[in-house]
């Protein structure tokens, strides 16, 4: 699932790879998908990711044919969809069962006779992958994670259905952060208990649960645990690029500019996004390779973004007073 989120809104790093090495078709193909997709365009999302594949021998990054599979979900094509999540639980041992049994992209696969053994397969890799685990922390995080997601993943729907300023938005937001204040405290706790813990004691998934919520939190509390979430990244405890996006938020939110430029707004008046006050733009794209994180034109398209460098600097003083 991709959703446009702002910057108040994680965009969903679990699966972020990126394209460096690729051909250009494969990545130029990709950001099609993207916009397609975003512009409900979902029979020609999932063409332009076939190209995509097509144009790098039929091989695909597992987050590109996850997200493949989420627009021939939604363009009714089931065995496309089908064919592109298996692969992966086959091919590349996908364990994400939290994301994908709450994703209401995929929900027209559910009455399928393949739903079920799908989902018992990658049920199986995540056991796998976390047979040394700590289970009982493990699992804690694991249920904190599709608290935290479960709400995010049905913002988009809302909107298109009531918009942004309407009572059942504003009502689903009292959800979110009545979530959020629930699973917040139960991070703080491990974090203040065992400090940042890392994928070989709480998986991959336990791992990004401790950012997201920290994320997601106020500024108070960013502002104290990211300290040690640097020092994780330095232990090899957390991602580098998981990092970018908490050190932008902090930075933005002590009316500093961000560094990484992953933290994305919106023009209350055109409904347009655009990325918010970002640091020396000119090295921006040096500074996100250091972290693991693609390139920001690469990043912006999926609010239909164009990044022009010059551009923006001459804009930067106008998104400055936003």
């Amino acid at each position: 699932m991709k959703k446009s989120y702002f910057i108040f809104i994680l965009l969903f790093i679990t699966y972020s790879s990126f394209s460096q090495g690729l051909p250009a078709a494969y990545s130029s193909n990709v950001r099609i998908a993207d916009s397609l997709y975003n512009a409900g365009d979902y029979l020609n999302s999932g063409k332009s990711y076939s190209m995509a594949f097509e144009a790098n021998g039929w091989k695909g990054l597992s987050n590109h044919r996850y997200n493949a599979a989420c627009s021939w979900a939604l363009a009714g094509v089931t065995d496309s969809a089908f064919f592109q999540l298996e692969r992966i639980a086959q091919k590349a041992n996908y364990t994400n069962y939290g994301h994908i049994t709450t994703d209401t992209d995929l929900n027209s696969l559910h009455g399928d006779t393949r739903w079920q053994p799908l989902l018992d397969l990658i049920l199986q890799n995540k056991e796998k992958a976390e047979v040394n685990l700590n289970k009982p922390l493990a699992a804690k995080l694991d249920s904190i994670y599709i608290e935290d997601q479960k709400y995010r993943q049905q913002i988009n729907e809302i909107e298109k259905k009531y918009g942004w300023e309407s009572k059942e938005m504003k009502d689903h937001w009292k959800i979110i952060e009545e979530k959020d204040a629930v699973n917040l405290i139960k991070v703080k706790a491990i974090l203040d208990q065992y400090g940042w813990l890392g994928p070989d004691v709480v998986g991959g998934q336990g791992n990004t649960t401790l950012f997201l919520v920290i994320q997601h939190a106020d500024k108070e509390t960013q502002v104290k645990y990211l300290p040690m979430m640097r020092e994780a990244v330095k232990n090899g405890k957390a991602q580098g690029s998981s990092l970018a996006l908490l050190e932008d938020r902090v930075a933005l939110g002590m009316g500093k500019k961000q560094i990484y430029g992953s933290q994305i707004g919106r023009d209350e008046t055109t409904n347009l996004y655009y990325v918010s006050p970002l640091e020396d733009p000119d090295n921006v794209d040096k500074r996100r390779a250091e972290v693991g994180l693609g390139p920001l034109a690469d990043y912006v398209s999926k609010w239909n973004i164009k990044w022009d460098v010059e551009q923006y600097k001459k804009d930067l003083p106008m998104l400055e007073k936003k």
